[in-house]
């Protein structure tokens, strides 16, 4: 058996040699190269923590001592080392989360894949250590350099420090990178502390000459040590950290297990705030990793782990290209048109407009909350500009949206990238409360394209709004066909109506639902149910021609990919109760719970938002709806049985 296989908890790691970890550091990396390979996943972040996390769990007692990631995405390590060696199903349904679990381990912390949380979660765990009177208990916060670009994770820094007798171990794992190249004030000054590796070694050699010296030595070497902070400050400036009352240990090279360990058992000896800084690799040990210097392969799908080729190539264009290359466009077009990102410029679909216009896109960091705001501040200046982002972190930023932009009237574009049901990233990255939370914010409007000609002509729409924000979103995975509208009703698209037959059901197709919609009309029609399929455009507000064309159908249903609670259902029945309308409401979404991970269509179908089971929903509806009438109406003739549905309606009224 290999070493990997024999690591059964973090309890084998302790009787291994320096030989041994070397070797089961390079299985680890065989391993994560072929495993990630064959599902996809976050490869390079893991690459790059390899020995940390070695280190990390011969130096401390997990579970019992408590050591939490930020972000997520590089615990692979941290799993395999917690006997989870099954990556067969990683992030597929009924296989490992590509992040942490409570629910495979008690290892496992916290599920955190939300950049910047992790210090405010160290801090509460340590206060309840020191409330509780557990000493012999540590807490371990892993956060990148990335992540400490959130002002979260600053606001618990100013926490953590001020408990100057409550231990905890903050370990900066610093790749200049999170998706990609770090950048920012701290990045700098990261940088200026990375160059000074010679700093502690001129120290020591100082202390050893000095204290050889007879009778002198020793006095000399005191009185020049009342001078250290000074001389660190100006040969080293981990000054930032210290000022705040942090312990400063570092930098440390993150690939030397020994050395991590020996700095990190020092840390527990500290009784106070301690903050481990090592330097790490993205993508350590594989060449094409480190090749890649984009985001050095941040997350891979499926591929030859020899040629990186993809093996399950994609079967379109993904909506991520289709709004980057419009956006690239209407930047030539456009000299007002700017561009903001949270520390995704390259997922989000911004790098060809930041190759051409690198004076018009700003790169926050992990920083949703100031993206926003400096978004109102640029538009009251003069510009419009466009905020892409993924749907599941713009919550973040909700306070923002509603205080900042909206009710200062800011023509602000927000664009969310990954919208709906995500599917393998799991419970976290679902963006499946956008329309729920944006609900609420005055003179926001809200679209959702059915397909990329509809992306293409709703972002030019938005831009074109100067007075209000505005919200384009649309899904993960690629784009489908194009749906052509037959007409026109209001500002709503209509994209099927039976010709000859009174409609039944009106379908609302929110986005990229309409496939799905057009497909469970068609199932309808079969069962002699016709129905028309309309597409709102523009989901937030609702459109003023809604209510007239509700009520010229027996049920009404709305299908999303989004909180079914106030969501676009909620704000439809709504609308319709507010102008007298009586027609049935049915919504097809997403109930209120969290989602576990598997592929985005498996996590439809499980919620019944497939075409047979909307039909099938919608069948019953109707069928009780006749029930109902029948009871509720005096006993019928043949006459009044033949009469038509629109008459017996009026009839009854």
């Amino acid at each position: 058996m290999s070493l990997l296989e024999n690591i059964r908890g973090p309890h084998d790691l302790k009787a291994l040699d320096a030989e041994d970890l070397t070797e089961l550091a390079e299985e680890i990396r065989h391993f994560l190269v072929h495993a990630v390979a064959r599902t996809g996943g976050h490869l390079g972040p893991n690459l790059g923590v390899v020995e940390l996390s070695i280190a990390l769990h011969r130096a401390f007692d997990s579970p019992a001592d408590r050591i939490l990631w930020d972000t997520g995405h590089q615990s692979y390590v941290h799993k395999l080392l917690t006997g989870r060696q099954d990556f067969s199903k990683l992030r597929g349904k009924g296989g490992l989360s590509g992040y942490p679990s409570r629910e495979e381990s008690e290892h496992d912390v916290i599920e955190n894949s939300h950049a910047s949380t992790v210090l405010g979660w160290a801090d509460g765990l340590a206060k309840a250590n020191q409330v509780l009177g557990r000493w012999n208990r540590h807490v371990v916060a892993v956060i990148g350099d990335g992540a400490l670009t959130g002002g979260m994770a600053w606001e618990a820094l100013n926490n953590i420090a001020a408990a100057k007798d409550r231990p905890l171990i903050i370990v900066v794992n610093d790749n200049e990178r999170s998706y990609a190249p770090t950048i920012g004030g701290l990045a700098d000054h990261l940088a200026t502390l990375r160059t000074t590796d010679g700093y502690e070694r001129f120290l020591s050699w100082g202390k050893e000459a000095l204290q050889g010296l007879p009778m002198l030595g020793k006095p000399l070497y005191e009185s020049l040590h009342g001078a250290k902070k000074g001389f660190k400050d100006a040969f080293a400036p981990q000054g930032m950290f210290e000022d705040l009352g942090l312990k400063y240990l570092g930098p440390i090279d993150g690939h030397d297990i020994a050395a991590v360990e020996s700095a990190l058992r020092r840390a527990k000896r500290f009784h106070g705030p301690v903050l481990v800084h090592c330097r790490t690799q993205k993508g350590r040990g594989y060449a094409p990793a480190l090749e890649d210097e984009a985001d050095r392969f941040h997350t891979v799908g499926v591929m030859n782990p020899l040629t990186c080729e993809p093996l399950a190539p994609p079967a379109g264009r993904s909506w991520t290209s289709v709004f980057g290359d419009e956006m690239f466009r209407i930047g030539a077009e456009r000299p007002d048109v700017v561009a903001i990102t949270a520390a995704m410029l390259h997922p989000v679909g911004l790098t060809r407009f930041a190759e051409a216009y690198p004076d018009r896109v700003w790169d926050v960091g992990i920083a949703e909350q100031h993206g926003a705001t400096s978004a109102a501040g640029l538009a009251t200046g003069g510009l419009h500009p466009v905020f892409a982002v993924y749907a599941t972190f713009l919550n973040r930023a909700f306070d923002q949206v509603l205080m900042d932009v909206a009710l200062h009237k800011c023509g602000v574009t927000f664009v969310l990238d990954r919208a709906g049901v995500t599917g393998t990233d799991g419970p976290s990255h679902n963006g499946m409360w956008d329309m729920s939370i944006l609900q609420v914010v005055p003179g926001l409007r809200i679209a959702a394209p059915r397909d990329a000609d509809q992306l293409r002509a709703q972002l030019r729409e938005a831009v074109d709004v100067d007075d209000a924000p505005t919200v384009i979103r649309f899904p993960k995975e690629t784009v489908g066909d194009a749906i052509p509208a037959l007409g026109r009703i209001g500002g709503m698209d209509v994209l099927g109506a039976p010709e000859d037959e009174d409609p039944q059901v009106l379908l609302v197709a929110v986005g990229a639902m309409a496939g799905v919609c057009l497909e469970a009309a068609d199932l309808l029609a079969a069962r002699g149910t016709p129905c028309t399929v309309v597409d709102p455009r523009w989901v937030k507000p609702v459109d003023e021609a809604l209510p007239a064309l509700a009520d010229r159908h027996r049920v009404v249903a709305i299908v999303e990919d989004n909180s079914r609670t106030g969501g676009v259902g909620w704000a439809v029945a709504q609308a319709l109760r507010d102008a007298g309308s009586d027609v049935p409401v049915r919504t097809f979404g997403i109930p209120e719970q969290f989602l576990p991970h598997a592929k985005r269509g498996e996590v439809l179908a499980d919620l019944g938002l497939t075409p047979a089971e909307i039909a099938g929903r919608i069948s019953a509806a109707l069928a009780r709806k006749e029930v109902r009438e029948e009871a509720a109406s005096p006993a019928t003739t043949p006459a009044a049985a033949g009469t038509p549905r629109k008459a017996r309606k009026e009839n009854d009224a």
